[in-house]
Order: C-alpha cells, then sequence, then structure tokens
C-alpha cells in the first residue's frame, strides 16, 4: 500500500522570552492541559512519550515520540513511530523579548484508511493539522500569560 507523506511548517511567536517558551514544550505530559487536541500523553521512558490526539475532523491518532536531539532551550528534534511515521523538529529563537518556535513535521500516514483516502483528503488533512497546531498556539499564550504575535 502506498504511504503518504506530509510536510507540514508551522511557525508561532510569543511574546515571551525563549525559556518561558521552552519549558511546556519540553513538558509533553502536561500537553494535554493547555493544548486542545492533545487527548492524552503517556511517558514511556526517557524521553519518549506516546500521546493521542483529536483534531477538528471526527478521528483521532496516536504515535509515539523519542525525542533524538535536544539543545535547551532551542531545539527539539526526534522521530514518530505509529500512526504517524517520521521525524518531528522544533525550533527555538529569540529576539527583542520575543520567541519563535518553528515545527517542522515530515510524516507518513500508517492507517490504511488515511493512506487510502490521502490523493482526494490531503487538502482537509493538511487544514485539521492547522486547526490542530492554531488550538496549540493559542493554548500556549494563554498558558504563557502573553500575547500570541503570530501563528501561521
Amino acid at each position: 500500500m502506498r504511504v503518504a507523506q506530509y510536510r507540514f511548517l508551522t511557525t508561532w511567536i510569543f511574546d515571551a522570552p525563549i525559556e518561558a517558551v521552552w519549558e511546556p514544550l519540553d513538558d509533553p505530559l502536561r500537553w494535554p492541559e493547555w493544548w486542545r487536541g492533545v487527548e492524552r500523553t503517556e511517558i514511556l521512558a526517557q524521553d519518549h512519550w506516546r500521546s493521542t490526539w483529536r483534531s477538528f475532523l471526527p478521528y483521532t491518532l496516536s504515535f509515539d515520540f523519542r525525542i533524538e536531539q535536544r539543545e535547551r532551550p532551542y531545539l527539539l528534534g526526534g522521530r514518530a513511530s505509529g500512526e504517524l511515521a517520521g521525524t518531528g523538529t522544533w525550533r527555538l529563537f529569540e529576539a527583542r523579548g520575543q520567541t519563535a518556535s518553528t515545527w517542522d513535521w515530515r510524516v507518513g500516514t500508517t492507517a490504511a484508511w488515511m493512506n487510502a483516502l490521502g490523493p482526494v483528503a490531503r487538502p482537509a488533512f493538511a487544514w485539521n493539522h492547522g486547526w490542530v497546531m492554531r488550538r496549540g498556539a493559542e493554548g500556549l499564550a494563554r498558558e504563557l500569560g502573553c500575547a500570541l504575535v503570530a501563528s501561521s
């Protein structure tokens, strides 16, 4: 079966210092508290967790993520496996008291139904990913008590 491949690049900019933004991003166990769309996260081992995501569209995805690279407070990178498989890299940059974060997600879907629908549903899946990421940006800004300057 053909695996549908996706690349998503998301940017968030917060009116907050880099360390403040880093802390909640590097704590996936707490993501469900502030990130609408993250149903649950379970720590499996050091730098290895399983999370389940529910989005606007009526489906959930579960996958494991293992951190392979951490450079506090600038970089988190790792590998996903499960219903999504591939790599994700979170980079943070600070300038003039604001922090920009980029999430570069290069994954393929492993669920047969998603791969079968991929050719026609790609725009809906991309929109859905954007919806989840916007909820994350909004939730993190609330968690930090700061302004969300931009989210794309």
